[in-house]
């Protein structure tokens, strides 16, 4: 590889909530699963460009005890009843103050999808709604691209490398090697 020359993409993992699916909250009623606008298309085209496609969620209900094992496994099989298989489930369960290694925006989910796929973390890009999302990613030496929602706050869209208005976008410019010509972003519904 070139000096300079971006590795090679090899997978995306996509944020589950706010970025996939509405954020709904220790959700778990499949029945309350709805995909966002371009989610099925996205995770469709990486897919078809032959890539790695994973979720990386934090669900701290689990430890706390606000979210069952079973229904988190409920929900992210509606999941896939809706948008097709994933390669891979990569979930922290631990509870916000564990001071684990997996909670985005630690990089943990990055790496585990990483030696799950054998692929370098460089080779990954994380898709998300939230700084937490960008961090891991940076964290872990992926790209990170960030889709802001109405519950973005705005000082997360000013310090994001990389931002796209949806995540069929983000995934057409990974794929064509844009992951850092962010478009001017309509900062309306984003949080202050």
């Amino acid at each position: 590889m070139a000096q300079g020359t971006p590795p090679q993409l090899r997978g995306i993992l996509f944020d589950r909530d706010g970025t996939l699916v509405v954020d709904v909250p220790m959700n778990d009623d499949p029945t309350r699963v709805q995909p966002l606008p371009t989610a099925a298309d996205a995770v469709r085209r990486a897919r078809a460009a032959g890539l790695f496609v994973g979720v990386a969620s934090n669900q701290p209900g689990i430890a706390t005890g606000e979210l069952s094992r079973d229904g988190l496994d409920r929900v992210n099989g509606r999941i896939e009843a809706l948008l097709g298989p994933f390669d891979g489930w990569f979930v922290c369960t631990h509870a916000k103050d564990a001071g684990c290694l997996c909670r985005k925006p630690q990089p943990g989910l990055v790496t585990q999808a990483a030696r799950a796929w054998a692929v370098a973390p460089s080779e990954l890009a994380l898709i998300g709604d939230t700084a937490a999302d960008v961090g891991a990613a940076a964290n872990a030496g992926a790209l990170g691209v960030l889709v802001p929602n109405p519950r973005t706050r705005r000082e997360e869209v000013t310090a994001a490398p990389t931002v796209a208005t949806t995540a069929i976008e983000a995934v057409e410019r990974l794929l064509a090697h844009e992951p850092h010509a962010a478009p001017a972003v309509d900062p309306v519904g984003v949080h202050s």
